[in-house]
């Protein structure tokens, strides 16, 4: 269980998911149940998505009495969210989302990268509940991650620590959203196959299946060795499409790279959130940073 207090007696949150395709609201309850969830698409609103988000969380909220609000939204952004730079939402830069969100509806807002927030839910209602440190990965458009040390969610310098898609894993490789080359993200992302293949990553072929997971392995088992962990979740849709053979394929790798007594044997597994894993992990950062 991870450090966001005691969150099977909190009171209801308004939780946000922002992604760089879609915004996803509900209201969640303790024991992690949602109600009123509801999605709008972000190529739809370019123009004015903040309004968009906000007419999304009153319809949402309805005549509820909640007066506390978690977001996760895609990195990097400055402590706390109060400014956000999503790599894949190229008009929001340094966008001041914290006090924007708390103006418009006037509760308390709390942000955190969305990634995190997915490790944050895989302590409280996933995979890892009884596991006291892990990392949390999301392989799907991009690749995000959080870790998870002694029961407390790693932060960093600036609240940004987890950033896993941004890991080096092919000398001069592809070119980054970062600017980089060879990142995890540039050559495992969605984006990034569907680049390389001239198809959705949906549809690769089974090579590229297995190189998505050896190459997610290859960064594990680095950072596994570095920071002491045996166990790492992973979420969706391309490593949760690609299925048992991306999920042997990446454990297989890690276990190549990772070969320190106490590293061997880590373990790449599904995330066991389903669709509602970022919104739950968006109510526990409502819940951390509330506590």
């Amino acid at each position: 269980m991870t450090d966001v207090g005691d969150a099977h007696s909190a009171p209801p949150c308004l939780a946000l998911d922002i992604g760089g395709t879609k915004v996803e609201a509900a209201i969640v309850s303790a024991d992690g149940s949602l109600v009123r969830r509801d999605r709008i698409n972000v190529v739809e609103h370019t123009p004015d998505l903040l309004g968009a988000i906000v007419t999304l969380a009153r319809r949402v909220l309805g005549d509820d009495d909640v007066r506390v609000m978690g977001v996760g939204c895609a990195g990097p952004m400055s402590r706390g969210g109060e400014t956000v730079s999503p790599l894949n939402i190229l008009f929001w830069r340094d966008f001041p989302l914290r006090q924007s969100l708390r103006d418009a509806l006037g509760i308390d807002v709390f942000v955190d990268g969305d990634a995190r927030a997915l490790a944050l839910a895989e302590g409280e209602f996933g995979a890892a509940r009884d596991v006291t440190s892990y990392l949390s990965m999301v392989v799907s458009t991009g690749v995000g991650g959080g870790i998870v040390l002694n029961g407390r969610l790693l932060d960093g310098e600036t609240s940004n620590a987890g950033h896993v898609g941004h890991l080096t894993v092919v000398a001069n490789g592809a070119l980054c959203s970062c600017g980089a080359y060879g990142c995890l993200e540039a050559e495992a992302s969605g984006w990034a196959i569907e680049g390389r293949t001239g198809r959705p990553a949906s549809e690769a072929d089974q090579a590229t299946r297995l190189r998505t997971g050896e190459l997610v392995g290859r960064a594990v088992g680095m950072l596994s060795s570095v920071l002491d962990f045996r166990h790492s979740y992973v979420a969706g849709s391309v490593a949760l499409g690609y299925g048992d053979d991306f999920f042997a394929a990446a454990t297989k790798a890690a276990r190549d790279t990772a070969k320190l007594s106490y590293s061997h044997d880590v373990e790449i597994l599904p995330s066991q959130l389903g669709t509602s894993g970022p919104l739950l992990g968006a109510a526990l950062v409502g819940w951390r940073g509330a506590s």
